[in-house]
């Protein structure tokens, strides 16, 4: 720091963890994944205190063990999170609640108070094979809408947890319009944004913008960046989610865009308390790369004041 610098406004409304997708854990059980037990290793000496549940499965189910091994740690459990594919009609209803009922339930045993909510893939995320059109109809955004809303009131009902819905790249809900549509659809008291900076970006949105003209809808934040020169490469070529995260598409703070520090102000400014937590997406990833990046990572968002 140089003489006449100050020092980064402490950030004291957010909340800073990570999760076991910047460990490159994308699936409950995979063998390009570490064991669970090292991810909460190593996320506690990288400086965490916070983490996700990361896919229902990969860490213990069992509330009594994974709070045991958590608290052990000196790790406390922000959200689960859950897929959906609400667009598809009521008829997925009884499948998706029965999935959100097991990751609820242990998110709620775990003291958290949020649920991540995920759109459905409509490319595979491994074979990156077309599942469905990319574009919805009206009929479809009506019951991604509805169905968003009605997880949000029995979510809340059944389990006391609040939804945040996750804008993600290869999803139905991903650019400003799409994003701006299905706020403006749907209940502020139902639904929230969980804000992901790095698939925002990825898919064109400014997240200062969003946070300063969504404020109220801004539940909780992930923060991701994106490399530019890939980002450009893979939108020309339209290359799929998956395989563009292997050219190294989602990269290391602060190499990428967008520039967390003023997104982490945006956020502050809101004066509410927000988790912010670190992903930075590298599903499949050597072992040993993932601990010194959360390190890193860590360090540099102490210097911007979180």
């Amino acid at each position: 720091m140089t003489a006449d610098a100050s020092p980064a406004p402490a950030l004291d409304r957010i909340r800073v963890g990570s999760a076991p997708d910047s460990w490159g854990v994308w699936f409950p059980d995979d063998d390009q994944q570490i064991p669970w037990q090292r991810f909460l290793d190593e996320v506690t000496e990288a400086g965490y205190q916070w983490i996700e549940l990361g896919p229902y499965g990969y860490l213990p189910t069992d509330p009594a063990r994974l709070t045991e091994e958590t608290t052990r740690r000196g790790l406390t459990v922000s959200a689960g999170t859950i897929f959906t594919s609400l667009h598809r009609g009521p008829e997925v209803w009884d499948a998706t609640w029965e999935h959100v009922s097991q990751v609820a339930e242990l998110t709620r045993a775990m003291n958290a108070k949020h649920l991540v909510v995920i759109p459905s893939f409509w490319r595979d995320d491994k074979t990156a094979e077309l599942i469905e059109p990319p574009t919805l109809t009206a009929e479809q955004w009506r019951y991604l809408s509805t169905g968003m809303e009605r997880l949000g009131r029995e979510v809340r009902e059944r389990f006391g947890l609040d939804i945040v819905v996750h804008p993600h790249a290869d999803t139905h809900i991903d650019t400003e319009e799409n994003v701006a549509r299905f706020l403006d659809a749907t209940d502020s008291d139902l639904v929230n944004l969980c804000l992901d900076t790095g698939h925002y970006a990825y898919c064109g949105g400014d997240s200062v913008k969003l946070i300063e003209t969504y404020g109220e809808r801004i539940g909780y934040l992930h923060l991701k960046q994106v490399d530019p020169e890939i980002l450009a490469d893979v939108v020309e070529n339209e290359v799929p989610f998956g395989p563009a995260v292997q050219r190294g598409v989602m990269c290391e703070p602060p190499n990428g865009v967008p520039e967390l520090g003023p997104v982490l102000t945006a956020a502050q400014n809101l004066d509410v308390d927000l988790f912010a937590i670190v992903e930075q997406d590298m599903y499949p990833c050597p072992p040993d790369q993932p601990f010194p990046i959360a390190e890193r990572t860590r360090r540099f968002l102490r210097s911007c004041g979180a």
